[in-house]
């Protein structure tokens, strides 16, 4: 019975447990057997199987021979790389990421604001030797414990800010860093802090060994935030004055974003939702 219940709580239309299954593996890189798809997405095995066999047959999918994992194919990052090629996202925001990793030593993103979530896009890493942060793109950023969140939720009222990480969840520091926010009076201080220094930071906030700074980008077209540009590195080097120190070099290259997104339909689209209201300058 627990069982059927289980399956009962999963995705029931083939569009969701196809695009639930995807998900599902590319957080797991390495593959994952049928049965721990199944398992994960609470959906039954022959279902799964079907969808699957979908996406290899389509050569999103591929299994390891003797029926081992399922583990994505190239096909999908492709598809990604095409999208920001296409969009002009690579060809105008990456050098503008080197020079600042360059000059910083550290690890430099690039996030999008996607309908209601901020999503990495593009990385530029300056720390060539010693400790190194450089997590995977594509990843949907943490809002309440990250400083590309902090930098995005500042610009809004703070009742949308909150409702927005109510939707996603506050970050356990468990699982991210020990001193992520937890409560809403702990979010909005910082979130006050970020709107009148101009720019969002984290220490130990997103992992328990790494502190990011974050500033946001506008579109030049409609003076809505389209995405933040952020520096993190361990804490041990990219201590809280020496973000500060930073901060001139973070809020000239989210400037620079600003004006270059004009040449691309996807940085100077409309963000998702209307954040006129609370919107604070870059520098």
């Amino acid at each position: 019975m627990a069982a059927a219940q289980d399956e009962g709580s999963g995705p029931s239309g083939l569009l969701e447990r196809t695009l639930g299954v995807l998900e599902i593996l590319a957080l797991n890189a390495h593959g994952l057997q049928l049965f721990e798809i199944a398992d994960k997405l609470h959906i039954p095995r022959s279902a799964t199987h079907r969808v699957l066999t979908s996406l290899v047959e389509h050569g999103y999918v591929r299994q390891e021979r003797y029926h081992g994992a399922y583990l994505l194919t190239a096909k999908i990052a492709s598809l990604a790389f095409t999208f920001l090629s296409e969009s002009g996202i690579t060809d105008l925001a990456q050098p503008i990421l080197d020079r600042l990793a360059r000059d910083t030593g550290e690890l430099i993103r690039l996030a999008l604001v996607d309908d209601q979530r901020l999503i990495w896009v593009a990385k530029s890493q300056g720390a060539q030797f010693g400790l190194r942060y450089d997590p995977d793109m594509g990843r949907e950023g943490r809002l309440s414990c990250s400083s590309s969140g902090h930098a995005w939720l500042s610009t809004m009222k703070e009742e949308d800010a909150l409702a927005l990480v109510a939707r996603q969840g506050y970050g356990s520091r468990e699982e991210y860093g020990p001193r992520a926010p937890q409560t809403p009076q702990a979010l909005v201080k910082q979130l006050r802090a970020a709107r009148k220094r101009g720019y969002a930071f984290v220490v130990q906030a997103f992992t328990p060994w790494m502190n990011a700074m974050a500033a946001i980008i506008r579109s030049p077209v409609t003076g809505e935030v389209t995405g933040t540009v952020s520096i993190a590195g361990p804490h041990v080097r990219l201590t809280e004055p020496r973000m500060h120190e930073l901060a001139p070099l973070l809020l000239t290259a989210a400037k620079e974003l600003s004006l270059a997104s004009a040449a691309s339909p996807t940085l100077s689209g409309r963000a998702g939702g209307d954040q006129r209201d609370g919107l604070v300058p870059l520098i």
